[in-house]
C-alpha cells in the first residue's frame, strides 16, 4: 500500500479527534493533531511553548480575523525578524506535514491539512460534524459543564476553527466542496464513523483489503 493520508476537518464537539484515535489505530498508522507542535518545534528550532502560544494568540486576534494569509508554501529563513511569527509557525507546521507525508501514512486533525497537502497524492479529505445537540452533549460531559456554557464554547471554538482556515487558505470551512467526504456522527458511533471513513478510503485508494 502506498503512503496516504487522511485529513480531518470537524466542527467542535463532533466527536472526531476520538474517531481520528480509532482510525489511526485500525489504520496502523501514526495520529496528528496538537503533537505536531513538538515536529515543528523540532524542526525548526522553535521552542514548542511558542507554537502553543500561537495557537492561543490566534484565537484572540482581530487581525487574525478580518485579514488573510493564505499559505503559499515555503518557510522564513532564521535571519529574518519576522522567524518567529504566527505565520511562519503555521508554515513550519505545513512543512512538516508535507515531509512526514513523503515518507509515511498518517491521519490528521485539523491544521488546514486539507489545503496544506492538496497537491499531495493519496490524500483523503473528511469533514465531521454532527448536530448542535449532540455537540453540546458531547461538551457538556467531557468538560462538567452545564448546556449554555457547552454551547458558547462550540460557537466560539467553531468560529475560531472557521477564521483560521479562511486566513490560511482564503476558503470556507463549511464548503463541503473542499472535501472528499462528509460525514454527520449524529446517531453513529465513533467506531462505526471511523469504519466509514476506512472504507471511503478503500474505495477511493483502491486499497486491496485481502492484503
Amino acid at each position: 500500500m502506498e503512503n496516504f493520508v487522511i485529513a480531518i476537518t470537524r466542527t467542535s464537539g463532533s466527536g472526531a479527534t476520538s474517531i481520528g484515535r480509532i482510525l489511526a489505530k485500525n489504520l496502523g498508522v501514526e495520529l496528528y493533531d496538537r503533537n505536531l507542535l513538538r515536529l515543528a518545534s523540532d524542526d525548526s528550532g522553535i521552542s514548542q511553548e511558542l507554537f502553543a502560544r500561537a495557537d492561543e494568540d490566534q484565537k484572540q486576534s482581530l487581525l487574525f480575523r478580518v485579514s488573510q494569509k493564505v499559505y503559499k508554501g515555503g518557510v522564513i529563513p532564521p535571519e529574518r525578524e519576522d522567524f518567529t511569527s504566527n505565520n511562519n509557525l503555521f508554515n513550519y507546521q505545513a512543512k512538516v506535514l508535507q515531509e512526514l507525508a513523503d515518507v509515511s501514512s498518517y491521519v490528521v486533525i485539523g491544521r488546514a491539512a486539507d489545503y496544506v497537502l492538496r497537491d499531495k497524492p493519496n490524500l483523503v479529505r473528511v469533514f465531521i460534524y454532527a448536530s448542535r445537540e449532540k455537540c453540546i452533549e458531547k461538551e457538556m460531559n467531557r468538560q462538567k459543564i452545564d448546556w449554555k456554557r457547552a454551547d458558547r464554547f462550540i460557537s466560539k471554538t467553531d468560529k475560531y476553527r472557521r477564521d483560521y482556515y479562511r486566513y490560511f487558505t482564503g476558503q470556507e470551512w463549511e464548503n463541503m466542496r473542499n472535501y472528499d467526504l462528509c460525514i454527520n456522527t449524529t446517531a453513529m458511533t465513533y467506531e462505526q464513523a471511523a469504519r466509514a471513513i476506512e472504507d471511503f478510503a478503500a474505495n477511493m485508494l483502491g486499497w486491496n483489503r485481502e492484503s
